[in-house]
């Protein structure tokens, strides 16, 4: 039987081709085989927890940003953000001692194509940024703690309870998807459903004034 007597199969290859959660569960597979056969493991090698979100506004962006910037330093393995290994908060440091003109640059991704600023921010404040939400998260850090809710927030519609809150919650209160209540609304509708987990959570924290 050749391919093109199965019309029904080939439709189905073409949406798995086109498929994200697709693409992660094939890479996923082969890393956690290979990963098994050079420690001489069976069994499941991914946590639970490993997961694709969708980012659905800047906020949600952002604060997915600062989460993964800082996760070096809520894992206790950085004292600080100089210190804190493979986040591009530290390239971004790096880049700015190197060359002070960095320090005013727009903010873009580190690696990849550098056309498109997702966010109207330059480097130095989104630094800001992430160095205020650590201090907040972990008071215990040496330096003052700002009690002074960065511009960026404002622009963002959110104050510093709310984004503190978000921040936290990346991967607690949200789950395919982050974003507002709006946005997850949107979302919802886009794919047929009523209703999608995260948005009692968005719901929540737009109370929070």
């Amino acid at each position: 039987m050749v391919w093109r007597d199965q019309p029904e199969r080939i439709d189905m290859l073409r949406l798995k081709l086109g498929s994200l959660s697709e693409y992660m569960k094939a890479l996923n597979e082969f890393i956690a085989k290979k990963a098994n056969r050079e420690s001489g493991r069976k069994g499941n090698f991914w946590d639970d927890r490993i997961k694709c979100q969708r980012l659905e506004d800047e906020g949600a962006l952002l604060s997915a940003m600062v989460y993964v910037d800082l996760n070096p330093i809520r894992a206790k393995l950085a004292e600080d953000l100089p210190g804190s290994d493979h986040t591009s908060v530290q390239r971004r440091l790096r880049q700015m001692q190197s060359d002070r003109r960095q320090i005013s640059a727009p903010l873009k991704a580190i690696v990849g194509p550098n056309k498109r600023r997702p966010l109207d921010l330059t480097q130095a404040v989104y630094l800001e940024l992430v160095d205020q939400t650590g201090r907040q998260l972990h008071p215990g850090k040496r330096g003052r703690i700002s009690v002074v809710s960065p511009p960026v927030l404002k622009t963002l519609g959110l104050n510093q309870r709310q984004w503190l809150t978000q921040v936290k919650g990346i991967e607690s209160r949200y789950w395919r998807a982050v974003g507002s209540v709006e946005s997850l609304v949107r979302l919802a509708e886009q794919l047929g459903q009523r209703w999608v987990r995260g948005i009692v959570g968005a719901k929540a924290l737009q109370r929070m004034r």
